[in-house]
């Protein structure tokens, strides 16, 4: 998961806050996040969402959990999806100080371990819905 988290954060960095997840599902060989998104992202947006991805993977970033109220994390600045699947006390993982989300698990200890990330596609999946598909390696 601690990829898709990586990805979600450089969605937002590169294509602005109005991005929200709309699903996930990853295995260490591939993951695919589905978002919202109002337009379609350029081949630059995406080398660069990529690049950014890569970079806090290389940063060998420290992957932390912690269990907080819910009400308080989402305050604090944890992205939230799906608010309504989660209890009052919740998991949430920080990733540096670059990301913080909500988040069931499972995680690595630390970027590193992911390896490299690559998109390999971005489709539409309807009106203001995408879906990027991505490799993992190490």
């Amino acid at each position: 998961h601690t990829a898709t988290h990586l990805l979600h954060q450089a969605l937002h960095d590169v294509l602005g806050e109005g991005i929200a997840q709309a699903g996930s599902n990853i295995t260490s060989e591939r993951l695919r996040f589905d978002y919202t998104y109002g337009g379609k992202p350029n081949p630059e947006q995406l080398k660069k969402i990529e690049e950014i991805v890569n970079q806090k993977i290389a940063e060998n970033l420290p992957v932390v959990k912690t269990i907080e109220d819910k009400a308080i994390a989402v305050k604090s600045g944890a992205r939230a999806n799906f608010t309504e699947k989660y209890p009052d006390k919740v998991s949430v993982y920080s990733i540096g100080i670059y990301s913080k989300e909500l988040c069931g698990g499972p995680h690595v200890e630390h970027t590193g371990l992911i390896g490299k990330m690559k998109i390999m596609k971005d489709e539409a999946l309807g009106s203001g819905k995408r879906r990027i598909y991505g490799k993992l390696a190490e």
